[in-house]
């Protein structure tokens, strides 16, 4: 475990690149909604690359933090923490103003039966946040799940292609989308819509599910057989250094790893490891919903961390008793239940 740790720490420490952007990021940074799955490594990276650049800023890190010691990690870490309540307005006005705004809010599982709960989150809030922060810029993370599902062979969905949410978890991504992209016109405000799917790390993800699937003798579904990913430390060194790309009218980014994977073929490479005959039911349909990431590419590169490194380190983690956020992708979800 010891050098898995070690591991894990090489793997977040932040690029050259990252460095050089954040010393040409002016002013502080306000992480909104830092205590979900990318928050906390996000806002460690954010410091972490600060003191690399020789870069004197803030980092804060907001969130109602109902778990007092993921808010004393953070704090250890060299990050301002806040408890607030996002949707209570009080709250939210007493935040500090700062020049860089990374906004991770939202809702997504227990959707179905608290609808109007997940359209607040992810819609009405978006528009207190972009008043308030009218004079920052602005980098709103949103999902690929605003994308319609496209066949396999397509190549993904690009920004320009139009969004067809699945599902109101789905509907209110978009309405969080669109209330982002009116006061970034109405107010001239920066802004970057970052519509990432899937992040992966030692403790969450798709490849983590396929894994325990394959380990466990658990069928896995191939009705959608084909999925993106990127790892985790590269999707927060996107957001990051996003901040120099955000534009009036909001610009829209596709995240992702560039490989259309195979969920058979994952599946099959754990198998190898774990020596472990994968369980598969049903056929494919075809159909996927899928990121076509080649603008983010195209500025940012392609990601530090590949395919095979992700399936080698999730494997060792998972062998070597590593701890696990115990919170599912739902990525073979095609019905927008969540």
């Amino acid at each position: 475990m010891k050098d898995l740790i070690q591991l894990e720490k090489e793997l977040l420490a932040p690029s050259p690149a990252l460095i050089a952007d954040m010393a040409r990021i002016e002013g502080d940074m306000i992480l909104l909604g830092i205590g979900g799955k990318m928050g906390p490594s996000m806002g460690k990276l954010a410091v972490a690359a600060a003191k690399a650049a020789g870069a004197e800023k803030r980092i804060i890190g907001v969130s109602r933090f109902s778990d007092p010691k993921a808010k004393a990690e953070l704090e250890a870490a060299g990050i301002e923490t806040i408890s607030c309540d996002l949707l209570d307005d009080k709250q939210l006005q007493e935040l500090p103003l700062v020049k860089n705004v990374i906004y991770l809010a939202g809702n997504k599982f227990g959707t179905t039966g608290n609808e109007s709960f997940t359209w607040a989150m992810n819609a009405y809030l978006p528009g207190r946040v972009a008043e308030k922060y009218r004079q920052s810029r602005i980098v709103a993370f949103s999902s690929g799940n605003v994308l319609p599902f496209v066949p396999v062979t397509s190549g993904g969905p690009s920004e320009e292609t139009s969004p067809e949410p699945i599902g109101e978890y789905a509907q209110s991504c978009l309405g969080r989308e669109r209330v982002f992209e009116y006061f970034s016109k109405k107010n001239h405000t920066p802004m970057l819509i970052y519509r990432l799917n899937y992040a992966v790390d030692f403790r969450y993800g798709v490849m983590m599910e396929i894994a325990k699937s394959v380990l466990n003798g658990k069928e896995i579904d191939l009705k959608t057989e084909n999925v993106n990913v990127i790892w985790q430390g590269d999707a927060n060194e996107i957001a990051i250094r996003s901040l120099l790309h955000c534009e009036t009218p909001a610009k829209i980014l596709n995240v992702t790893g560039p490989e259309i994977l195979s969920v058979y073929w994952i599946a099959n490479q754990f198998g190898r490891i774990f020596n472990k005959e994968p369980k598969f039911i049903n056929a494919s349909t075809g159909t996927a919903l899928l990121n076509n990431a080649s603008e983010c590419h195209r500025i940012f590169g392609y990601p530090r961390v590949t395919v095979r490194e992700i399936i080698d380190i999730t494997a060792t983690w998972i062998s070597q008793g590593g701890e696990e956020f115990g919170k599912a992708t739902h990525f073979q979800e095609r019905g927008g239940k969540f």
